[in-house]
């Protein structure tokens, strides 16, 4: 018998997740059947979905979230022992799962793509749901010609840093808004963004309007709250807006006012869309193709903030949600 640990949730977060909001579990897994894996974490992603999706589920369940592992045992031949997969197991050290299951995103495993080198833990960063949200989201929904302007928000997080570096490919001026004055230094100096600004320490709506003084053609929207209502404030007519998500209010136990968006949607004849990634699940491998041959090129830089132990997911949970981390924050299973 495997003996396994997992993060259990027990209480739905109230404002920032606190340690005691979960436990974790050591338990024996059952052994594998036909068709099922046994799979060895070897990395854990954290994200900020983790966090807004925490209330649709009754407590207790098992934290979810993307991983990358190893195939220790199979009874399914499409995955032999040795296979790198990634599923959304979420945090734990080993897990059966079972390929032919798949009733909703929640349930995906597939195998790694090929990486051509790489490390393994970009399956579950810039090679994975992050670089497919951030490939679609913005292609997709942006529609961007060469020329254009595109705004970032959250610019120096696992999307932000890749919706740039992929509007830069695609012959746009780039505008990026991150929470630190090292995130902005790294943005414009490696990843070659044309203006980056600490939305903490700039009057927002002066240097959005210095740095693009003839507007904005797309804006890629992380963040939501009071500075997404002045950035659709100054966007051209026809603009698009990708809403990835809303980081801002994540952690608050009420919902923060901001600016009315309506005038400038109807006035200017905006074009406003949410989504969820999984929209395109079949075709993220066009994405993790594109995103690969980008970042053996140095077209895409990518950088991870890593944390390592079991025992320490929830320091790189919490200290993802305070904006600690430049790039993808990830967690290697020891």
């Amino acid at each position: 018998m495997v003996k396994a640990r997992k993060y259990v949730v027990k209480k739905h977060f109230e404002g920032v997740p606190k340690r005691d909001d979960f436990e974790i579990v050591e338990y024996d897994l059952p052994p594998v059947q036909n068709g099922e894996i046994l799979v060895k974490t070897e990395w854990v992603a954290v994200d900020p979905y983790q966090r807004a999706y925490n209330q649709r589920y009754p407590v207790p369940f098992d934290q979810f979230g993307y991983q990358i592992g190893v195939v220790e045992d199979s009874k399914d031949p499409r995955y032999p022992v040795g296979t790198r997969v990634v599923s959304h197991k979420g945090w734990c050290d080993y897990s059966v799962m079972n390929a032919n299951v798949s009733n909703s995103p929640a349930d995906v495993v597939y195998k790694a793509p090929e990486l051509k080198g790489l490390s393994p833990s970009l399956a579950i960063g810039a090679v994975g749901m992050p670089g497919a949200t951030a490939y679609f989201g913005f292609l997709e929904l942006c529609q961007p010609k060469s020329g254009e302007t595109v705004v970032v928000t959250g610019a120096a997080g696992a999307v932000g840093s890749l919706v740039g570096q992929i509007a830069k490919i695609k012959g746009c001026r780039v505008i990026g808004f991150a929470g630190s004055d090292d995130k902005v230094n790294w943005l414009v100096k490696e990843l070659g963004f044309d203006h980056a600004f600490n939305y903490k320490t700039t009057d927002i709506r002066k240097v959005l309007k210095e740095a693009a003084p003839k507007g904005v053609d797309c804006y890629f929207d992380n963040v939501g709250g009071e500075m997404s209502s002045i950035i659709m404030s100054q966007m051209n007519h026809y603009g698009r807006v990708s809403v990835c998500g809303s980081i801002s209010a994540y952690n608050e136990t009420s919902l923060p006012t901001a600016p009315i968006v309506q005038v400038d949607i109807v006035m200017k004849e905006l074009k406003v869309e949410g989504f969820l990634v999984p929209r395109w699940i079949n075709r993220w491998p066009e994405a993790f193709a594109d995103l690969t041959k980008w970042i053996k090129s140095g077209q895409i830089k990518v950088k991870e903030h890593v944390t390592e132990g079991f025992d320490k997911i929830y320091d790189a949970f919490v200290g993802m949600l305070a904006g600690d981390n430049t790039g993808k924050s990830v967690v290697k299973i020891t």
